[in-house]
């Protein structure tokens, strides 16, 4: 069982550890030595750590300062090639977070499945669907997550520990391999809007993963869209939407009360765009509740005028959850009236359904659970 730390160098920025550095009469360079150890070769020790002199080691371990890494409780491979990891901070709460690959050893384009987990090691590139809290307080009727309700917020040190986890887990290198980031696990990622933020930078300036292949998605937390649209560092914004008019939202994520509709548009009518940018928005679709021709009708309206695609998503199942999952022409019609509308249009292929990874099913589960 690992004991806390008095201190967790991960999450640390170069300022913060170069401060450290000065605090116990190092040389500057200590500090690069300790941010290219924990970020560029994401070491889990300061034992691991061989270009710090052994009694500066031994005296921030004196002093309950580590790295801070979470450790692997369990983690289950899906037939198409998503792992789905639990993993346990020091405190012992724990978070998902899950690994998607694409290419050879994933899904490939045409839909079909790699067969063995040695196949579904090789790929072309990889998602990783980060956690930015432990359970969520948005309580979305649809997701699981809600189910567990808040715990408590995940340090920057914690959601950047996730990734380079999974990134040492499967061996990648940053320079070689095509990454990308969402930020779609548990929790509402902006309302841990500063931690959010701060690992987000480290990524960039530490990890070396552009903000260009990233993307974080929000429930519609107005007055953090704003914000987000003043930095300077940021990844794409995806808008989890899930209802074409205020009554049908509210039903499904009670947050519309807060933040409606025309609240969430006007906000984000006014998001800068860079180059070649596109908003996102998340659709998912709910058997009778949402996925009719008329809800398409209304979201094509609700969208005119933006620059924007939207990502439908078909129900993912899960224990708890009091809707069913559309049929499969359901989706492609509510897709075809947007196409036909203009309004570019996407259905998301599940990943790591049987495992309990896909969108929605999240819900820090120890087990297998067969949904078939």
């Amino acid at each position: 069982m690992t004991q806390p730390l008095q201190l967790d160098l991960l999450g640390l920025s170069f300022q913060e550890l170069a401060a450290l550095v000065e605090e116990r009469h190092q040389p500057s360079y200590r500090a690069r030595q300790l941010w290219e150890a924990i970020y560029r070769q994401r070491l889990h020790s300061l034992d691991d750590i061989s270009t710090l002199p052994k009694d500066f080691r031994a005296a921030l371990t004196a002093e309950h300062i580590g790295i801070g890494m979470p450790e692997i409780e369990k983690k289950f491979t899906s037939v198409d090639g998503t792992v789905r990891y639990l993993l346990r901070f020091a405190d012992q709460e724990t978070v998902e977070t899950v690994w998607m690959p694409e290419g050879d050893g994933g899904e490939s384009g045409d839909g079909s499945e790699a067969g063995d987990e040695e196949a579904a090691r090789s790929y072309d590139r990889a998602t990783i669907c980060v956690s930015s809290q432990v359970g969520c307080a948005v309580n979305c009727r649809f997701c699981m997550t809600a189910l567990l309700g808040i715990r408590r917020n995940l340090t920057a040190g914690e959601i950047v520990g996730q990734i380079l986890v999974v990134l040492n887990d499967h061996g990648v290198k940053i320079d070689r391999e095509r990454i990308n980031l969402v930020f779609m696990g548990q929790g509402e990622p902006f309302l841990n809007y500063e931690n959010f933020i701060k690992a987000v930078r480290l990524l960039v300036e530490g990890v070396g993963i552009s903000e260009s292949r990233m993307t974080v998605s929000t429930s519609g937390i107005v007055p953090r869209i704003v914000d987000f649209a003043a930095e300077t560092v940021r990844p794409k914004l995806a808008i989890s939407l899930n209802g074409s008019n205020d009554a049908d939202r509210e039903r499904v994520m009670p947050i519309n009360r807060k933040w409606d509709l025309e609240k969430l548009l006007s906000a984000v009518r006014e998001f800068p765009l860079r180059p070649r940018e596109r908003l996102t928005f998340e659709y998912v679709l709910l058997a009778g509740e949402n996925d009719s021709l008329r809800n398409a009708r209304e979201v094509v309206e609700l969208l005119r005028g933006l620059h924007a695609k939207i990502n439908l998503i078909a129900l993912n199942p899960g224990p708890g959850i009091p809707y069913a999952t559309p049929s499969e022409q359901s989706v492609r019609e509510f897709q075809q009236t947007l196409i036909e509308a203009g309004v570019p249009a996407f259905v998301r292929r599940p990943r790591g359904r049987d495992i309990y990874a896909a969108c929605g099913q999240l819900k820090r589960t120890s087990e297998l659970v067969n949904l078939s």
